[in-house]
């Protein structure tokens, strides 16, 4: 049987995960909605955030429509193969969730505003899946590129699971960790919503945190 018509439901490790490749899988050179270059270079002074909260068509538009957001792109992170095509990281055997990369500009919009939108566009207390997307690609997880940005998250975790805690719902399973290798998902993933307006999403601010902790600031 294929590889890719069995989905495994426990992360891999190192040992067990795909092989992968040395050489990125295609991928744009652009940003479908406003032309900035998905790689680089940025402007001087921007600053990187990494997110995972679901499937990441809709996780991207979340935050491309950000005032301060430069860039995006869809990709994947935290995981063990190099160079994921889609169809690997859908068998679950690769490790990696699926993220978004975002550009910004910190005299523009904060790493904490970011934060915001990221508690409040999902349920990030629902373990390897989101809604009916399952598996361990559709994790939640915040993975921070400066100490100051691993303070912060932490800080808004405690928040917004105070919230959760009083409203009576489940513990945040977010994971929180130094980013690690980030791989561009391929050309038709970028900015799906864009090319698809039509097409499914999964998100959409509709997360339990967005229901009851709307108002809660990220420190």
């Amino acid at each position: 049987m294929s590889i890719f018509l069995r989905k495994s439901p426990e992360m891999p490790g190192a040992a067990t995960a795909l092989p992968g490749r040395a050489h990125p899988v295609a991928a744009a050179r652009n940003h479908f909605v406003s032309g900035r270059p998905l790689a680089g270079p940025y402007p001087q002074g921007s600053d990187t955030a990494y997110f995972a909260l679901g499937c990441y068509w809709g996780a991207e538009r979340a935050f491309w429509r950000v005032p301060g957001v430069w860039v995006t792109a869809v990709g994947n992170i935290a995981g063990f193969t190099p160079n994921p095509t889609y169809e690997e990281v859908c068998t679950g055997r690769t490790g990696h969730a699926e993220a978004v990369k975002v550009v910004f500009e910190p005299e523009k919009v904060s790493y904490e505003a970011l934060l915001k939108v990221f508690w409040e566009a999902h349920d990030p207390t629902q373990g390897m899946r989101q809604g009916n997307d399952v598996g361990t690609q559709y994790r939640s997880g915040i993975y921070w590129t400066s100490p100051a940005q691993r303070a912060a998250a932490e800080a808004s975790r405690t928040a917004y699971q105070a919230a959760l805690k009083a409203a009576g719902r489940g513990t945040i399973t977010t994971e929180i960790v130094a980013a690690p290798d980030f791989y561009l998902a391929e050309d038709r993933h970028q900015q799906y919503l864009a090319k698809n307006p039509n097409g499914y999403c999964g998100l959409g601010g509709t997360g339990v945190a967005c229901a009851i902790a709307t108002g809660i600031t990220a420190v």
